[in-house]
């Protein structure tokens, strides 16, 4: 207990996003608990695609060679005509890597393998999910949130400096918030059903009845395991039988084909599909992450990775705000990240649509390294850019060379809970706590033999990048302007002079 208090944050709910804001605080030594009212670990296959960007994001986090292990990619899908021919294609328009984005293909990884893999790193961490732990109401101050939370051992009273809600789309945190969760109802139920199935290979992703919403079925063999997702449109009204008997039935009878037999269950699920963005993210010291703050069709596989991306933006000013930044940094999160939720439901939306025509074909703007902040008031430049990188953007990786003659990538500097300062030129840099600072040229301590940190960056002699701890260019400045530089980490709670 910290003065009073439980904890700093109290996170509500321990799917992707909940996991991922408690391994960002845990690696920063932010005091949390992480709750869950289910009594164990979701156990379906939901949100399987883990795109580009967020693939970075797990690399930071200390779990990305985990996450690939335990999945793979996507194979190829066959789609199969009436008389039984079919045509193989990508899931997605490829694009080679490059040093500057050297992840271009989205994984397959099963939800419930990615989130195992997120409690691991937790554990070792030194933290758990409190599963069986539901919060019953909550009230607010200025000062703190005080929880209530029904527990095995009974009903006990928490108070805490935050409330974060990774509740999912029903929300509890949202609904006594009465935030408004505008939208609408696609006017698609679909089943999704992780089962062990014979009949079909697993090496192709079956598609049956494409551009057909009465006739539509998809087999996917999920990565990393034994089972196939079977996916497609149901009736809006009725029962539906997702039984061994049911399932089965349902695949013969869409496929046209007797072989097909569903051997078990693992999973199931029969839903419909909605596009709604909450009205706020935050109200006082409670805010909405993930789920809980968009939900949508999961065309094109971005829900799961805007979720844990939300809280990949949250933690770290969590943290800051704990150790001295103004409060308003706070308000950022809202300001940075809904806008790409709402950008995120136009895509899925448009690409359900693409799905009902049979047309659904996912390029790079599934990918999420577009994704940046170039409007928010922690994006800044001095003087104002017109060049290949902007302040807000998503920070390139690049392949530098150390002083001693190893080579690295910029990856490697970033990761961390850090802020990473890059000077281009030989000037010497005074770092500071939660601060590194590299000088790249001929006598800093990293070399741009190969030319790729300026070519990605545009940057002239004397040029500073500031990079966030969430991997964004918070700042880039030129010589001369360290008071520019001075006044931005004094924002975000590091003090001192910058010296060069």
């Amino acid at each position: 207990m910290t003065n009073g208090f439980a904890a700093d944050v109290l996170i509500c709910g321990a799917g992707a996003a909940g996991l991922t804001l408690a391994i960002d605080l845990a690696r920063r030594g932010v005091s949390f608990r992480l709750i869950e009212k289910l009594d164990d670990p979701f156990r379906g296959s939901r949100g399987k695609g883990i795109q580009p960007r967020t693939q970075e994001v797990f690399e930071d986090l200390g779990i990305l060679d985990r996450i690939v292990a335990a999945g793979g990619f996507f194979p190829k899908q066959r789609k199969y005509a009436d008389d039984g021919s079919f045509t193989d294609a990508d899931v997605v328009e490829a694009e080679p890597a490059t040093p500057a984005e050297p992840y271009h293909l989205p994984l397959m990884v099963p939800q419930f393998l990615t989130e195992r893999v997120m409690r691991e790193r937790l554990t070792e961490l030194g933290h758990g999910p409190e599963f069986g732990c539901e919060l019953l109401g909550f009230t607010q101050d200025d000062y703190a949130v005080t929880a209530r939370i029904a527990t095995e051992a009974g009903e006990e009273t928490v108070r805490v400096r935050w409330l974060v809600g990774t509740d999912g789309g029903r929300s509890f945190v949202r609904h006594a918030l009465d935030i408004g969760f505008p939208g609408k109802t696609l006017g698609v139920r679909a089943i999704v059903a992780d089962v062990m199935l014979s009949g079909l290979s697993r090496d192709v992703w079956h598609r049956f009845g494409e551009g057909d919403m009465q006739r539509q079925i998809s087999a996917c063999p999920l990565a990393g395991t034994d089972l196939f997702q079977l996916q497609g449109p149901i009736p809006l009204e009725g029962h539906v039988d997702l039984s061994v008997t049911g399932l089965t039935a349902l695949l013969r009878e869409r496929t046209g084909r007797d072989d097909p037999f569903v051997h078990s269950v693992s999973w199931a699920s029969a839903f419909h599909m909605n596009a709604r963005l909450a009205d706020r993210y935050r109200v006082g010291r409670v805010f909405l992450v993930g789920d809980a703050a968009h939900t949508h069709p999961p065309t094109g596989g971005q829900g799961l990775n805007t979720s844990v991306q939300d809280a990949y933006n949250l933690g770290w000013k969590l943290d800051a705000v704990l150790h001295g930044a103004p409060d308003g940094l706070l308000d950022t999160y809202e300001a940075e990240r809904r806008p790409v939720a709402q950008a995120m439901l136009g895509l899925a939306t448009s690409l359900l649509d693409a799905m009902k025509r049979g047309q659904m074909r996912r390029g790079r703007d599934v990918h999420q390294l577009d994704i940046g902040y170039p409007e928010s008031f922690l994006a800044v430049e001095a003087p104002e850019r017109h060049g290949v990188l902007l302040a807000g953007d998503r920070a390139p990786d690049a392949h530098v060379r150390g002083a001693a003659g190893q080579p690295h990538r910029l990856f490697d500097l970033f990761r961390g809970p850090h802020w990473t300062l890059l000077t281009y030129g030989d000037a010497s840099m005074a770092t500071r706590p939660g601060l590194h600072a590299h000088a790249i040229g001929q006598r800093g301590d990293l070399a741009d033999d190969a030319g790729q940190f300026r070519a990605a960056y545009g940057v002239a002699a004397g040029d500073r990048v500031l990079v966030r701890p969430d991997g964004y260019i918070g700042a880039i400045v030129g010589a001369g302007e360290d008071a520019v530089l001075d006044a931005y980490l004094l924002q975000v709670s590091m003090a001192g002079k910058v010296d060069g």
